[in-house]
């Protein structure tokens, strides 16, 4: 995350006091469950959030935060805009290594034999918050650099969906900072990416197969459903009780009978009987069902 200046000692232009942390705090445990979020899930990403929040007050020329409570009352079409200030994409190739480790070593190759047996015509994987590309990616290269060549007849298709269309545009150039790639495993930057000074361009048969949607994860969902899903770091993170509950079942929706599962290894899900641990510890569940 971006370091920054401490809110509790900047100005907002020169129109009003001191913006300060407990301030903002006091205005997020306000305004969260308004959207369906949770303050547990913000307090550590809180900076990033009232930075944003203290840009638009400097727009608006409002003077503090009891003032855009007010603004918010009256102008309903703000909470759009708030809502944006409150998503926080935060990814990396390969992030939490144990987790995709376990997927590519012993998870994966189980599924693909599942759908090989079934006759499948193709793998289908949903990455749902997707950001900007490193998590539908990292199961690009999962695929091509290990488990594809087995299984030449059985196609992967991932769709990733994002609710920013910044974000889905940054994904689909497939370019990054070197940043993004520490936790590939030894070799994989080499052989998957060109690169210029600093950034990083990947290569073309890794972004095959790849489709970008612009979806909310709370609404939008895929036609088909799928053999794989993706949603870490997200709802189980930043939605309150009643929107991951709701959420939840909008996704198992989509998954087919013994698929798996995936959210960040640090969430928990609400209870559901459709989804079984394979390891809770990292964040990986079967959905219940003849295989």
């Amino acid at each position: 995350m971006r370091s920054s200046q401490s809110l509790q000692t900047r100005n907002i232009g020169q129109i009003g006091p001191a913006v300060k942390d407990e301030d903002c705090v006091a205005f997020l445990q306000w305004s969260l469950p308004e959207l369906g979020y949770r303050w547990a899930g913000y307090r550590k990403v809180r900076r990033q959030v009232c930075q944003r929040i203290d840009r638009r007050l400097r727009e608006l020329r409002l003077p503090d935060f009891d003032s855009y409570r007010d603004y918010l009352k009256n102008d309903t079409g703000e909470w759009d805009r708030l809502d944006t200030y409150c998503r926080i994409p935060i990814s990396r190739f390969y992030r939490d290594r144990s987790t995709f480790d376990y997927l590519r070593g012993t998870v994966l190759p189980g599924l693909l034999d599942e759908a090989l047996r079934r006759g499948d015509r193709e793998f289908l994987c949903w990455s749902a918050g997707c950001a900007s590309g490193e998590e539908p990616y990292t199961i690009s290269l999962i695929w091509c650099l290990g488990l594809g060549p087995h299984a030449p007849a059985l196609p992967l298709r991932i769709i990733a969906s994002d609710i920013d269309p910044h974000l889905i545009a940054r994904a689909e150039s497939g370019c990054y900072r070197a940043s993004s790639l520490q936790d590939l495993p030894i070799g994989w930057r080499e052989r998957a990416f060109a690169h210029d000074d600093d950034e990083f361009y990947l290569n073309g048969e890794f972004r095959s197969g790849v489709e970008f949607v612009i979806g909310d994860v709370r609404t939008w969902a895929p036609d088909a459903t799928v053999h794989l899903l993706l949603c870490r770091n997200l709802a189980f993170t930043y939605f309150d009780d009643k929107a991951q509950r709701k959420v939840l079942r909008h996704l198992t929706e989509r998954l087919r009978p013994a698929g798996i599962f995936l959210i960040g290894k640090h969430e928990t899900l609400p209870e559901n009987s459709e989804l079984q641990p394979i390891s809770s510890k990292l964040g990986i569940y079967r959905k219940t069902g003849a295989r």
